[in-house]
């Protein structure tokens, strides 16, 4: 094995007869859905412990010890961990993690369940290990981000037998489709459109694009971009109004949303006046169409044309 092929730090070939150490190939790093799962995770860690006043930086160097971990856990899960503030030893710091991580494993409830992380890796600064646990509690806790779809990693396995070094190579799956982490199995029709049939998928588009158009048109507003357009509530609102015919007080609502939360405020509203109306309860969370899943958009935008495409 070159140490030229993958980025062996001078401790990990110090290992054990039998012991086995992991690591990401460094083509993997480079790749922009595996950077972007990376900066998502960081940035939504940071949102969520913003009045701690810890920022995060890098996954491996800020979260092995437990700490931020124990934070965020806190936080997310709304309890209090019995465990000591700071701790500098190693015994200290993998007690600590020990009582998070069993904390963690109580709330997703994996008692019993082959985990893809553990004391070891997470304190080993493994990567791998802290993004699987990252996902999860992403996941779990139905995070507002948008986690990119089918981000692997190529991890290069590296084991001591009879004194000398054997590598392998293994692919880590970090994340699957949006639906499936979600819990939301069932496939549609617009499942199909994505995976198999690009093409079609465009002409669903225009004829989305050319129903919005025809009641936005009286209030003056036009439609280009089904992606962005729709992303922070406003339209879907004012269609809602225009589709039931009835004006929608404005202080019920963000006519120029700014924050995250305005445009997750105003699209759950659009979802509320479309349960008044008689529709079903959208399969889509607000915070996916303001994270601009073109999917989720297109099956809101779906089922009201459904109900209204004959409306004048």
């Amino acid at each position: 094995m070159s140490p030229a092929l993958v980025d062996i730090r001078p401790e990990d070939t110090q290992l054990e007869e039998n012991e086995e150490r992991t690591m990401i190939d460094p083509t993997s790093k480079d790749d922009p859905k595996f950077k972007e799962l990376v900066k998502v995770l960081i940035d939504w860690i940071n949102d969520v412990l913003v009045e701690e006043r810890i920022i995060v930086k890098q996954l491996e160097e800020d979260l092995y010890d437990g700490q931020v971990l124990q934070k965020l856990l806190e936080k997310l899960a709304g309890c209090k961990l019995n465990v000591a503030e700071v701790t500098q030893s190693e015994i200290g710091q993998k007690q600590k993690l020990q009582t998070v991580l069993e904390a963690v494993h109580d709330v997703l409830r994996l008692h019993g369940r082959a985990l893809q992380w553990n004391v070891d890796s997470i304190h080993g600064k493994n990567l791998v290990a802290i993004l699987h646990l990252l996902v999860s509690l992403a996941v779990h806790f139905r995070a507002p981000i948008r986690l990119p779809e089918h981000v692997s990693v190529q991890v290069v396995v590296v084991r001591k037998r009879e004194g000398l070094l054997h590598s392998s190579h293994v692919t880590e799956e970090l994340t699957t489709t949006t639906e499936m982490m979600m819990g939301r199995f069932e496939r549609d029709a617009f499942d199909t459109l994505f995976d198999h049939a690009p093409d079609k998928l465009s002409v669903v588009k225009k004829s989305l694009i050319t129903f919005v158009n025809k009641h936005l048109n009286k209030l003056n507003l036009e439609v280009t971009e089904l992606e962005t357009q729709f992303a922070d509530g406003v339209y879907l609102v004012l269609l809602m109004g225009l589709l039931e015919d009835y004006f929608v007080p404005l202080h019920n609502f963000y006519l120029t949303p700014e924050s995250f939360d305005q445009k997750v405020h105003n699209v759950a509203f659009a979802f509320e006046l479309m349960l008044d109306g008689g529709l079903k309860k959208p399969k889509a969370r607000p915070e996916d169409v303001v994270n601009l899943d073109l999917k989720s958009t297109l099956r809101v935008l779906y089922n009201l044309f459904t109900k209204y495409k004959n409306l004048e």
